[in-house]
């Protein structure tokens, strides 16, 4: 699959990384556009860090939670998964404080270890080498976000989209649709790589097939959904089979 880079002005990447990509016509029907990415669950395992530190949230204000009201959160909006904390807790804290204090926590621990998900960096970087533009599509905020992008290869995403960029976080379609026009992109020509069922419909209503890779949660089979069990093992020259 041929491959050129035009440079465009994106306020959101600078240097090198400010490019779109034009793909030219390829032997397949659909052609690969693009490879969008979830974050957390997907690219790093960052649930965990997330579940302790809403553990530690609630053992300072003597609140109750558990493991099966944390795992209700994953894939969500950050704002939605304040609001739910907060009734859930009955905190004296308004859903975008509660936001920050977890925030605060994850990147914390995030700093100090990012946890890769098994085969994540290799197909990422083997994307790259193929010439296959990618973005990260999460719903974390940019401070979150930054550690990981910068622990990677300079390059290695050519957008970011994170939950304090958009209006609607997922399931809505912006993150996904917002993404592509910054690849320049038709949504359609991208796969998307996401573990939860929220993310896999907001990839699926911009109209992306989506690689869903069950991690923490159960992801039920879609009309739009390729499902695997793990990203291990794969390569880019495989990735344009899956198109739907």
């Amino acid at each position: 699959m041929a491959v050129s880079r035009r440079l465009v002005p994106n306020d959101n990447i600078s240097g090198a990384d400010r490019v779109v990509w034009d793909q030219t016509a390829s032997s397949s029907p659909v052609s690969l556009a693009a490879v969008l990415w979830d974050m957390d669950g997907t690219l790093v395992d960052t649930e965990p860090y997330w579940i302790a530190t809403e553990f530690e949230l609630a053992a300072e204000y003597g609140a109750t939670w558990s493991d099966e009201l944390a795992l209700q959160l994953v894939g969500n909006d950050l704002l939605t998964s304040g609001r739910f904390i907060q009734r859930q807790m009955g905190l004296p804290l308004t859903p975008e404080q509660i936001v920050e204090r977890l925030l605060d926590g994850v990147v914390a621990r995030v700093t100090e270890s990012v946890p890769w998900r098994p085969g994540a960096r290799e197909l990422l970087a083997d994307l790259r080498t193929a010439g296959v533009p990618c973005a990260l599509v999460t719903m974390s905020y940019q401070r979150f976000a930054a550690p990981i992008v910068s622990a990677l290869p300079a390059g290695s995403f050519q957008a970011v989209v994170t939950g304090d960029r958009v209006e609607h976080g997922k399931p809505h379609p912006e993150p996904y649709l917002t993404a592509a026009a910054e690849l320049g992109v038709d949504p359609s020509r991208c796969l998307a790589i996401e573990d939860s069922d929220t993310g896999c419909r907001s990839a699926e209503q911009a109209g992306c097939t989506v690689l869903a890779v069950p991690h923490h949660v159960p992801v039920p089979a879609g009309a739009r959904r390729v499902l695997r069990p793990t990203l291990a093992g794969m390569r880019a020259d495989g990735l344009e089979a899956l198109l739907l």
